[in-house]
């Protein structure tokens, strides 16, 4: 595929939707498009990093490695979502790894020095960064205050509740169904919990009629019940 050809590809994306194709040159997309296999690592334990990502197509895996040499996920990223230094800080990532999880993955790189030059030529797409990024910290933000001052099952909820206002689903007779990324590991290690423990919450969950868990797909049966314990939590 053509270079013109894959820039059209990211258009979909809100994010990109507006720029004409010089503002697609003057990025400077470093190797385009990249492909990225199953398994391998964008960067791993990154410092001197000054790059930014964006998802065409996966899930990328966020982490670190604990004092005792194992991983640890802080978060997963899907299609449509950025990663690495999205704050357009430099040198922040304090040993952070990215990881092409699940399957084959699809990203473009930015360097941040490009990119911040197209956000001053750009106030609209600036604008329109800004509150993508402010979204993402709002989620970061909600995660710790859950951590701080929610119990495991009402940050299981919380959690599951996010995935809902993703509308990264789709309705069906079951009920509201996306696509399962998740193990229960990756859920113990984003709410704060063990991975028996939230096998334990999420049949409990399956039990009050919540949701369906398995392997190909989660399914909300009853998003309004879902919502209102949120509400009260």
């Amino acid at each position: 595929m053509q270079t013109d050809d894959k820039m059209l590809l990211i258009r979909n994306y809100d994010l990109w939707c507006h720029l004409s194709d010089q503002d697609y040159k003057d990025l400077n997309i470093e190797h385009h498009y990249m492909e990225v296999p199953k398994g391998e690592y964008i960067y791993f334990e990154a410092y001197n990093h000054n790059k930014l990502y964006f998802v065409k197509e996966g899930y990328i895996r966020i982490g670190y490695i604990d004092a005792a040499g194992n991983e640890k996920v802080k978060e997963i990223i899907q299609k449509g979502e950025l990663f690495g230094q999205f704050t357009l800080e430099r040198n922040n990532l304090h040993g952070e790894f990215a990881q092409a999880y699940k399957q084959d993955v699809s990203i473009c790189a930015f360097h941040i020095d490009d990119f911040e030059k197209l956000l001053k030529k750009r106030p609209d797409l600036a604008l329109r960064y800004s509150k993508q990024v402010g979204a993402k910290l709002r989620n970061i933000e909600n995660r710790l205050l859950n951590l701080l001052n929610k119990d495991v099952k009402t940050r299981l909820i919380h959690f599951f509740w996010q995935l809902v206002e993703q509308k990264l689903g789709e309705n069906m007779p079951e009920g509201f169904c996306i696509p399962n990324y998740l193990k229960h590991e990756d859920i113990a290690n984003l709410i704060g919990s063990s991975r028996q423990t939230v096998t334990t919450m999420i049949n409990e969950l399956e039990t009050e009629g919540i949701l369906s868990y398995n392997r190909h797909q989660i399914c909300f049966l009853n998003v309004k019940k879902l919502r209102k314990l949120v509400s009260v939590n």
